[in-house]
């Protein structure tokens, strides 16, 4: 299947992967699950986009790395949509920092993590974060990423 990714950039920070690495990651991510939809966006935002988002949609008053939001069909309607994945240049820097991992494997990461949300992957209980884990690992591993755990 062939995954048609729309990255948007509307951050101000200047440590953003190319449009094309970001979709070569998502798609990436795709690429061994068997999913019918393929279009999805990715849009890369500053803190305040993400806070927002985060506070209106999960109720968390604070900034986030990633949000996904999968795109639910309208009735009697098929699309190919599968969602949108939101990230956060400055706490993905931040936390690579934090981390002590390179800013690349960690945008990937969290790329690769929020289309497999999109994909209804979740990580909320222990057999669940498990499956996401590896399969994290492996998305990881064939971008030439080390393990992220």
């Amino acid at each position: 299947m062939s995954a048609d990714v729309v990255v948007q950039n509307v951050s101000a920070s200047s440590d953003v992967p190319s449009n094309k690495i970001i979709s070569r990651w998502a798609k990436t991510a795709l690429k061994d699950i068997e999913q019918e939809k393929s279009e999805l966006t990715v849009r890369v935002v500053d803190e305040a986009e993400i806070a927002d988002l985060n506070r209106t949609y999960r109720g968390k008053d604070k900034t986030t790395n990633v949000l996904s939001f999968p795109f639910a069909d309208p009735p009697e309607t098929a699309t190919n949509i599968l969602g949108d994945v939101v990230v956060c240049a400055a706490v993905i820097k931040r936390e690579a920092q934090e981390q002590s991992k390179a800013q690349d494997a960690h945008w990937a990461h969290m790329i690769v993590h929020g289309v497999l949300h999109l994909c209804g992957y979740d990580h909320e209980q222990q057999t669940q974060a498990e499956q996401m884990e590896r399969m994290e690992t492996n998305v990881l591993a064939q971008l030439g990423f080390p393990a992220p755990y």
